[in-house]
């Protein structure tokens, strides 16, 4: 099995990052488009934070940046704790707290990374 390149794995976060960032609306019709669930958005970051470290190690990632992307982690794996089923509905993307706030600091996240964050999310494969 091959290790993803560093390019590859910073994009992979670069992007997921890029999803949590977008509007409730722009996220809904991701989801939609790609026929997923909304906690795909917190284990696609999930899957790429794990790799942000040795990114950070190996300079491919700005260091200031892992405060802000710890914060974003804290608050999705807060969001499974609790009883707030209605959280992980598509309609949470607009009226949940800890949406907002991880939307709000992957934004912040993102400007020192691409100088802003884009509006348009990026392509997904499904493996079903």
């Amino acid at each position: 099995m091959r290790v993803p390149t560093a390019s590859f794995r910073r994009r992979l976060l670069i992007e997921s990052l890029i999803v949590l960032a977008a509007d409730a609306e722009v996220q809904m019709a991701w989801l939609a488009r790609h026929g997923v669930a909304t906690d795909e958005i917190a284990l696609d970051f999930d899957h790429a934070f794990r790799m942000a470290e040795p990114l950070v190690a190996e300079g491919r990632l700005a260091s200031v940046v892992m405060a802000g992307l710890r914060e974003i982690d804290v608050v999705l794996s807060g969001m499974s704790e609790g009883e707030h089923a209605d959280r992980w509905a598509r309609d949470g993307l607009f009226t949940d707290e800890a949406w907002v706030r991880a939307r709000c600091v992957a934004r912040q996240v993102l400007l020192p990374e691409l100088g802003a964050w884009p509006r348009i999310l990026p392509e997904i494969t499904v493996i079903r």
